[in-house]
């Protein structure tokens, strides 16, 4: 099992070269970048630049807000410069945010147009790699235009792995199918990856031929280990439940009152409160709970059997825990 670590969104790019050089001598697999505040592949050039072992990639970047082929060229280009370090995160948003954040259409099918995306990118990299000829007529795309002035130089590491973000079943069976791992949203618990999620996966790799082992699984982690992250965690936990495509995770344990009360509390944005509906059992249920110098254990006995990798949701930030970041990061490396 492999410790990550997330990116704080607020880290101007600047600082990246200090952030990823740290996180690198911490021990950590891979450095993952959201798209919140910021564009999630710009901190790419820099983690390549300044480190030699540390792998990184977007978590995530918003896929129905971009072409598939201006993706794929920001990923060929990543992986050529990072010698196949890069790892293409990608993730659907929710309706609201595409709508209206980004004034792009919502597919009739999420997992078709994800689906299409996935291909369509393969399909440049094989053709800029292999000279295949460039032919997608789907649903949502139809590209079959390429000439030599717009194709990249192949180089020595075209296998760009991609990573699908989800929390439901659809996404879960599609990164099964097509993907080499997949992000699992922090909003999740041990019984919902191992009931929901996991099978899920399976059942999309065995639809494709593949084994689960194919897909590698990023747990993003809630963890407490002081009462300030328990109200932390619990604020987080009830912003999640409050939206609508995330019923599920509550659904599965029964909470199915807590969560329209939740919504009703974003509906009129009533969020100073929404915390006090989210008990300490329902903490419990989603964050692994132990004291600093146990938490590696903690968590790769609650994983065991569900996740690969291990990505925590607080964020990693050079000279603030650092001595906490490198007992965890040493528990975890000396398997």
């Amino acid at each position: 099992m492999k410790l990550d670590a997330q990116l704080a969104p607020h880290t101007k790019l600047r600082y990246i070269p200090e952030v990823a050089a740290a996180a690198e001598q911490v021990g950590f697999s891979t450095l993952w970048v959201a798209e919140t505040q910021h564009n999630p592949f710009l901190p790419g050039v820099l983690i390549a630049e300044h480190t030699e072992r540390l792998k990184f990639g977007t978590a995530i970047a918003v896929s129905f807000a971009r072409s598939p082929a201006v993706m794929a060229h920001t990923a060929w280009d990543l992986a050529e410069m990072s010698r196949g370090r890069f790892i293409l995160g990608v993730g659907t948003q929710v309706k609201a945010h595409i709508t209206r954040r980004f004034g792009m259409p919502w597919p009739d099918s999420v997992t078709g147009k994800l689906r299409e995306q996935v291909q369509v990118m393969r399909g440049f990299w094989h053709n800029w790699q292999e000279n295949e000829k460039l032919s997608h007529k789907g649903e949502y795309y139809r590209i079959n235009l390429t000439s030599p002035f717009f194709v990249p130089a192949s180089h020595p590491n075209p296998e760009i792995p991609i990573f699908i973000a989800g929390v439901n079943i659809g996404l879960a069976k599609l990164a099964g199918e097509v993907a080499q791992g997949f992000h699992a949203h922090p909003f999740h618990t041990r019984e919902y990856l191992a009931e929901v999620v996991v099978p899920a996966i399976q059942t999309g790799a065995e639809k494709a031929g593949r084994k689960r082992e194919d897909i590698e699984v990023v747990a993003n982690a809630f963890v407490v280990t002081s009462e300030l992250e328990r109200e932390i965690v619990r604020q987080q936990i009830s912003f999640y439940a409050s939206t609508p495509s995330y019923r599920s995770v509550f659904e599965l344990h029964g909470w199915e009152d807590v969560r329209e009360a939740l919504s009703e509390k974003a509906k009129n944005q009533d969020w100073a409160t929404m915390g006090e509906l989210i008990t300490d059992e329902i903490v419990d249920q989603f964050a692994t709970t132990a004291e600093p110098g146990n938490l590696a254990a903690a968590l790769k006995e609650r994983y065991a059997g569900l996740a690969e990798r291990i990505n925590l949701y607080i964020p990693f930030i050079p000279g603030e825990r650092d001595e906490f970041w490198r007992s965890l990061a040493a528990d975890f490396n000396q398997d």
